[in-house]
């Protein structure tokens, strides 16, 4: 049929519609049909892929120096658990974005990867179960040395900071004799996590881990060294901030202690000032120093009255003497005493008393013991205390709304800065004996005149299309490859098949006259007609010549026989009718 003509079959649609889209479809031909869904299936699936490229959230590192050994395990796991993934040189694995998180954590509860960060597979006393028949001992001490090794690099790989860990003993062979026997020594090489770092505990953890599981070994012979070739063991760090100097745990709570006090400030002025209008920097000077007081201290003695008793002891007695000899003992102190002149009358001593007539004595002693006020006192000072803090905020100026609509920046009133200081004395605990100090300074931000000033618009759109280049490209070529796929493939054939042709050409595609619908079906019902006439014109002529024929037939039987036997001898390709 020539595509100049087309026709248009009303048959199934009612006199006086349109036919509707399914119709026109039926009525195309079979491979119109096959080209316009294929299209329509290339439309979609073109559409689904821009769709899909503009939600794509990129691929994300999962693990980088894999071994290939890790890798494959790793690999199967992955495709177990239906989680896309990218391979790259070095032994990098890439999942989507989203799901780095969870597929760690589910191929950490498999034990992926066994070999650690570093590709080196460590192993364990798993050496120990595949010994070798007829191993010498000098094999069986290495392997369970590196059995020890591969231990203890495991359970410091462990911690949460450290990413691998490789662990270097060197056990001394035994002697019997004590004087040459040597210690053995050890060295942990760490790889940490980017951003992580160890403080001095931890450090000491680690050595006492190793330090405890090999006999004989002291904690000085452990060296411990970082990927950067850092010696961690004999850093001031481990050995807790010697010669005065502060370690990472005391820095970081100081540093702590700067950012509670400067968020304090920021939160109690914010309200007022406005967001981004107050910036406020703390320094803190805190004493770490560890200082333990005894002290014994003895009150002056009480009030007789008052005091109290601690033991008392009387002794007391009398009776009578005989005279006692006297005299440089010889002949001469044997000789009776002569009789005396004159009487003599000596006094008594305290607490005796002497009857001369009986030769009677008497004797009385009181011993007495107090109570002394001792006070002893053992105080140990708290670690860490602050010494002194010092505070500066800087305060942008106020904006006030002018009558003509516009904003004006202006600085703080005094009062209003008085305010502001006495808010931040009371936020950071301002004490003047401690030597504290507070400098409140108001000032105009550089970044708010030009915002107050105002940005062109040129200036927003260059600044926009900068910053965000690689989104506006993406949604370009997303927007050409959809307008190419509607305008250009899907609307020229939806066109011919929506919308109904209501003209027809007649006698070719140049020179051809236009008919309307009305007289397309009037030149349909002619060329019935038509049509009908020349089949009865037909049938008329064939009736003749077989009316001929017959005629013929009775003349001349011989010559029409002759004619008949040579059609049938003839060759099938040369008969005629």
């Amino acid at each position: 049929m020539d595509d100049a003509v087309v026709a248009v079959d009303n048959r199934d649609a009612q006199p006086g519609e349109k036919p509707n889209l399914i119709q026109r479809f039926n009525q195309l031909p079979n491979p119109r049909k096959i080209l316009i869904i294929a299209v329509a299936a290339a439309a979609i699936a073109a559409a689904a892929m821009a769709f899909l490229w503009a939600r794509d959230p990129g691929y994300k590192i999962l693990f980088s120096n894999i071994s290939d050994k890790d890798g494959g395990q790793i690999v199967q796991s992955l495709q177990q658990l239906n989680i896309p993934y990218k391979l790259e040189p070095g032994g990098v694995i890439s999942v989507p974005a989203e799901m780095v998180h969870g597929a760690r954590l589910q191929l950490a509860s498999q034990g992926l990867p066994k070999g650690g960060a570093n590709g080196f597979g460590t192993q364990g006393f798993e050496l120990m179960d595949n010994q070798k028949f007829g191993i010498s001992q000098f094999g069986e001490q290495i392997n369970y040395q590196r059995a020890v090794e591969g231990e203890l690099a495991r359970s410091i790989e462990s911690l949460s900071a450290v990413a691998s860990a490789r662990v270097h003993l060197a056990m001394p062979k035994q002697t019997v004799f004590l004087r040459e026997q040597q210690k053995p020594t050890a060295s942990v090489l760490l790889t940490l996590h980017p951003g992580r770092t160890l403080d001095g505990s931890q450090i000491a953890g680690i050595v006492h881990l190793v330090s405890s599981s090999v006999p004989d070994l002291p904690v000085k012979n452990v060296t411990v060294v970082d990927q950067d070739g850092n010696l961690l063991s004999n850093s001031p760090d481990f050995l807790g901030g010697g010669n005065g100097s502060l370690n990472q745990r005391q820095m970081a709570l100081v540093h702590q202690q700067e950012i509670l006090l400067s968020e304090r400030i920021q939160k109690i002025l914010e309200p007022i000032v406005g967001n981004d209008n107050v910036k406020a920097e703390v320094t803190v000077q805190m004493d770490f120093s560890e200082v333990e007081q005894a002290s014994e201290s003895y009150k002056p003695n009480s009030p007789p009255n008052a005091s109290a008793i601690r033991s008392e002891q009387s002794t007391e007695g009398s009776g009578a003497s005989a005279a006692q000899p006297s005299g440089v003992p010889g002949a001469l102190s044997n000789q009776p005493p002569g009789a005396a002149a004159a009487p003599i009358t000596l006094p008594n001593p305290p607490g005796v008393t002497v009857n001369n007539a009986g030769n009677t004595t008497s004797h009385k002693e009181m011993t007495r013991n107090y109570e002394v006020d001792k006070t002893v006192q053992h105080v140990k000072q708290q670690v860490g205390v602050l010494k002194r803090v010092n505070a500066a905020v800087v305060v942008n100026y106020k904006r006030v709304q002018q009558k003509d609509g516009g904003v004006k920046s202006v600085p703080l009133t005094q009062q209003e800065i008085n305010q502001v200081t006495n808010l931040v004395q009371e936020a950071i605990g301002y004490n003047k004996d401690r030597g504290d100090s507070v400098k409140v300074v108001n000032a105009a931000f550089a970044d708010r005149i030009l915002d107050v000033a105002g940005k062109s618009f040129i200036e927003k759109l260059t600044e926009y299309l900068i910053n965000n280049t690689a989104n506006i490209i993406k949604v370009i070529l997303i927007g050409l490859v959809l307008a190419y796929l509607m305008f250009g493939v899907v609307r020229p054939i939806l066109r011919d098949v929506i919308r109904p042709r209501q003209d027809k050409t007649i006698g070719g595609e140049e020179g051809g006259v236009a008919l309307t619908a009305e007289e397309l079906a009037q030149s349909e019902v002619e060329a019935e007609v038509v049509a009908e006439a020349e089949a009865s014109a037909q049938m008329a002529a064939f009736s003749e010549l077989l009316q001929r024929a017959k005629e013929m037939a009775k003349e001349d039987p011989r010559m029409v026989a002759t004619i008949i036997r040579e059609w049938l001898n003839a060759d099938p390709a040369d008969k005629t009718v």
